[in-house]
């Protein structure tokens, strides 16, 4: 497993070499970065895959279809196959006296784990393994403590749900080389250690969150200044380095001091954990474009978000930035001199803070690739896979068919699908 890992790790680095600092100033025109095989998901009822993993967790699925798993992707070590992870589930907002209220039409969905394979232009389920506690119950995709988490309600908004300290809002994965997974949640944000077969091994959260009830081991041993995370914008990004170290990515800024310097901010946070030691080893600044860099139709620079890392490198990594219907790959090198934990930057009291400052010693980092000018990629990319041969894999995030408001329901509580697919892409870039 690990002779597989490190040869894997190897022809990542050749990919990152030969393409340079930017796959596009490297290219002639017919060299261009080029879609060359699009793989969707089919219709497959809601309730069935639940049922299937965890029998009786669903009674109805509102005919909301399996979708989500483009959460991250992972190669899993034979061609056309990959890891990837659902979040949460089926959710969406709907204003109720002004305000607005997360719901989740199907509470008793499950995150899960799902294994797909490229079958021409299917992309088909071969494996699920739904996540579970410490006894084999579902975690649930529920929020976890009623003072920071957005209360869940009914598909209508109309009842409040209960918390669930158990519940993880997952997105990014890796397999580890002894064959469990490793995933980061929205939530607290922490890092999830999970079995091969799917059982929380460990959560960790950052210091002083206080999380009380889950049957699962919390340990709280991320930086506490991670509790200011924003709202439903924790981590999203993982990668596994060639030595086993895993980096995690903050989505958005912290709102440190306040939401209103957080909206405004483009400096984000990565953090660097060893498995071996069960702690985080260091932690890096990272500044994104301006939003209408990234995207030139958008103008809010709290739509950005990092949503996938990968490896590229020993200590290389790409990181898309995003916005939902805009992306583009930057390169980064993980350099000692630039590791920020424990420094002025994690202390609360630092005026202006990392997230107000203009002067934050942020990554250099150098565009690899604008997924804008890729004919063919998806919207709202939220896994990225480098292959060998020279190739990008992105997946989109369909958000399981959900839009937001009163509408996205029928009369009869059944859903009224968006028509948008989870799709996998393949890129070759030369």
């Amino acid at each position: 497993m690990v002779r597989r890992a490190w040869v894997v790790a190897a022809s990542v680095v050749g990919v990152a070499a030969l393409v340079g600092s930017s796959v596009q100033a490297a290219s002639a025109d017919e060299r261009e970065p080029r879609v060359v095989g699009t793989a969707s998901l089919p219709d497959v009822s809601l309730g069935k895959f639940s049922n299937g993993l965890i029998p009786g967790s669903v009674d109805d699925d509102r005919e909301v279809d399996l979708g989500g798993i483009g959460s991250d992707i992972f190669p899993a070590g034979k061609s056309g196959e990959f890891w990837t992870v659902t979040d949460r589930g089926p959710n969406g907002q709907i204003k109720v006296d002004g305000s607005n209220r997360r719901t989740f039409p199907v509470p008793g969905f499950d995150p899960a784990i799902v294994k797909v394979k490229v079958a021409g232009k299917k992309l088909k389920v071969i494996d699920a393994i739904p996540i579970t506690t410490r006894h084999g119950k579902p975690v649930t995709g529920l929020p976890n403590q009623e003072s920071r988490d957005e209360l869940p309600y009914t598909y209508d908004a109309s009842t409040r749900l209960p918390l669930d300290p158990n519940g993880l809002d997952t997105e990014g994965i890796v397999r580890a080389y002894d064959g469990t997974f490793w995933l980061v949640d929205e939530y607290s944000p922490s890092l999830v250690h999970v079995s091969s077969r799917g059982q929380v091994i460990a959560r960790y959260v950052p210091k002083g969150l206080n999380l009380q009830g889950a049957d699962y081991p919390v340990i709280e041993s991320l930086p506490a200044m991670f509790l200011t995370r924003k709202i439903n914008r924790g981590f999203e990004g993982l990668a596994q380095l060639p030595g086993g170290d895993l980096v995690l990515a903050l989505q958005s800024p912290l709102s440190n001091p306040s939401k209103k310097v957080g909206e405004a901010s483009l400096n984000t946070r990565l953090l660097r954990f060893s498995p071996r030691a069960g702690k985080v080893t260091a932690e890096y600044a990272y500044r994104f474009d301006p939003v209408g860099v990234v995207d030139p139709g958008e103008d809010d620079t709290s739509e950005l978000k990092i949503s996938s890392i990968v490896a590229a490198g020993p200590e290389t990594l790409l990181v898309e930035e995003r916005t939902d219907n805009a992306a583009r790959l930057q390169r980064v090198v993980l350099r000692p001199s630039a590791n920020i934990l424990g420094s002025k930057w994690d202390d609360a009291a630092t005026t202006p803070s990392h997230e107000a400052s203009t002067d934050v010693p942020a990554l250099p980092k150098t565009l690899f690739l604008d997924l804008n000018t890729v004919k063919g990629a998806p919207k709202k990319i939220e896994g990225v896979a480098l292959l060998p041969h020279n190739t990008l894999v992105v997946i989109n995030d369909n958000d399981f068919g959900m839009t937001d408001g009163p509408d996205a329901f029928d009369a009869d509580g059944n859903l009224v699908d968006s028509g948008i697919e989870t799709t996998l892409v393949t890129i070759r870039l030369h």
